[in-house]
Parts: C-alpha cells; structure tokens; sequence
C-alpha cells in the first residue's frame, strides 16, 4: 500500500473533509494548504497527483493521535522520516485506543485470521528477535476492518 492510499482510507473511514484533514496537520505545527490535502487525495492517474512521503504520513497520523486522545503533557512526538507498516498500525492503535483484542477482532471481521502472538510480534522493536514485518496485507485488512466499524455500508432503501 502507498502512504496516499492509506491516507485515502483514513479519509473514507473516519468521513474527514479538507478542513478537518488540515486541522489534524495543524495539530502538530505542519501548514498543510487545502490544495496539498487534495493532491494528495488523487489517485495515482489523475493530473496533479503527489505522493505524500513517510515524514508527512507520520505527521498525520500524529495529528490524527491527537485529535482522537488529546494532546500529551511534555514533548510531542517527532514525525518519523522512514514510516514502516509497523509504525502506521502503532500509531492507529493509540489513535483509536485500541487493544489487542480490538484488532485482531476488526482483522478477523474481513474474513482474514490472525493470531495474538503475531499480531505481538509487529510491537516488538525491530532487533528483538521475535519481531516480524508488517505486511501490506495486514494493513489493507485492518484498514477495511475499520472502515466495517466506523463506516458501515448503508442500509438499502426500499
């Protein structure tokens, strides 16, 4: 998955316009315009296309950390320059304020299963030898498994 297409999940799922999306970079110091927001929405064919890099993602997810929990006592957090799969599940986590239960719980809404000891294993530090990757699949389920939660298909009308 690109860092565009996870920010366009985001997007969907939590139903956050331009003006929210810039108040969430807003909440870390980062001046994104609205016409930086839309470029980045864009699917990859379309003119005027950028891709968002990892210390942006990070800056987000950062923001969207605060805007879900609040702003922390002390320092704030500084946005990473490499963003791993690993690092974007962390950091929705504490987002959401999800424990580990929750997620493997919206994993397995998608049809995908997924054991506790994995799903332990992408918290670990990276040196730790019981550390594994993220994948791009554990991502794109979780994502759609939030998507189930917080944005319910619509019921059909008769």
């Amino acid at each position: 998955m690109t860092n565009n297409d996870i920010l366009r999940n985001l997007r969907y799922t939590f139903d956050l316009n331009d003006d929210q999306m810039i108040k969430i970079f807003g909440q870390v110091g980062f001046d994104a315009t609205r016409a930086m927001v839309s470029n980045w929405l864009k699917k990859e064919d379309e003119e005027l296309h950028e891709e968002i890099v990892d210390i942006e993602l990070a800056t987000f997810l950062n923001g969207f950390i605060i805007a879900k929990r609040g702003k922390r006592e002390g320092p704030q957090p500084v946005a990473e320059s490499i963003l791993t799969n690993n690092l974007i599940l962390r950091k929705l986590k504490i987002a959401l304020n999800l424990d580990s239960a929750q997620i493997l719980q919206l994993i397995e809404n998608t049809g995908f299963r997924l054991g506790k000891h994995e799903l332990s294993a992408f918290f670990r530090k990276p040196g730790q030898r019981q550390y594994r990757q993220c994948k791009d699949q554990i991502i794109r389920k979780f994502l759609y498994g939030l998507k189930m939660k917080y944005r319910p298909a619509a019921p059909e009308e008769n």
